[in-house]
């Protein structure tokens, strides 16, 4: 059976960050995200099945094809909820109903063509701020010196509502480096706060730095690799 030891692999990851949440003395509650892409709806009903309800897809239409697939064949696809962690094309912000939340608000732009979305919707947008944090060159999201004048206009627009911080930090960099990232989307966090957004997330740390994520107060981490195993 695919992914049967999804269970054991969570109960262990669980307990993992309850213990850095202690660590990092935030006292935050912890959501896994699990990420799905490149595996199939299997892996959906997996991660259901040991008990997470948060999905995370990089790819609007692959996430389609699954919310698809599962609804014809699982009646407790309904109860899942969605998240959009990749980059969005504004030519795809039509589908954002069909998903919970997305995490990369990374540009004025995006946001601008996700506010036209919500406003014609009657519903906002349920979004988190991308952060630059590390100003990598080949990662979207602001820059942290511009989250104080973009916090303030998003305050001005009523079809997007601005949840919280995601980050992404480098590649294979050494625990000194990651936590200066995390603690920089915190930072941005509070930036938020102040401008009056109900910023209550953040959305950082993936299979490789999770819990250096949750002990610098990650509510959400984004995990593949270490529930699903290396994809093909």
């Amino acid at each position: 059976m695919p992914f049967s030891d999804v269970n054991e692999r969570v109960t262990e990851i669980r307990g993992l960050i309850a213990d850095a949440v202690k660590r990092g003395g935030h006292g935050q509650d912890v959501r896994i995200v699990a990420v799905t892409k490149t595996h199939g709806p299997d892996a959906v009903e997996a991660a259901r099945s040991a008990g997470i309800l948060d999905v995370g897809e990089n790819k609007v239409q692959e996430a389609i094809d699954k919310q698809e697939a599962l609804n014809i064949s699982q009646p407790w696809a309904a109860e899942m909820r969605w998240h959009l962690i990749g980059h969005l094309q504004r030519n795809k912000v039509k589908f954002l109903d069909r998903f919970s939340l997305l995490h990369a608000l990374d540009s004025s732009r995006l946001a601008d063509a996700v506010n036209e979305f919500g406003s014609r919707s009657g519903s906002p947008v349920e979004s988190l701020l991308q952060v630059n944090v590390a100003g990598e060159e080949t990662k979207g999201g602001f820059e942290a010196s511009d989250v104080e004048m973009e916090a303030n206009r998003l305050r001005g627009i009523s079809g997007v509502r601005v949840t919280g911080v995601m980050t992404m930090a480098p590649f294979d960099a050494h625990e000194r480096a990651l936590r200066r990232v995390f603690a920089g989307a915190r930072a941005a966090r509070e930036v938020l706060i102040k401008a009056g957004h109900p910023a209550r997330e953040l959305s950082m740390g993936m299979s490789g730095d999770y819990l250096l994520a949750v002990e610098e107060g990650a509510t959400m981490v984004r995990l593949g690799t270490v529930l699903f195993g290396a994809r093909a």
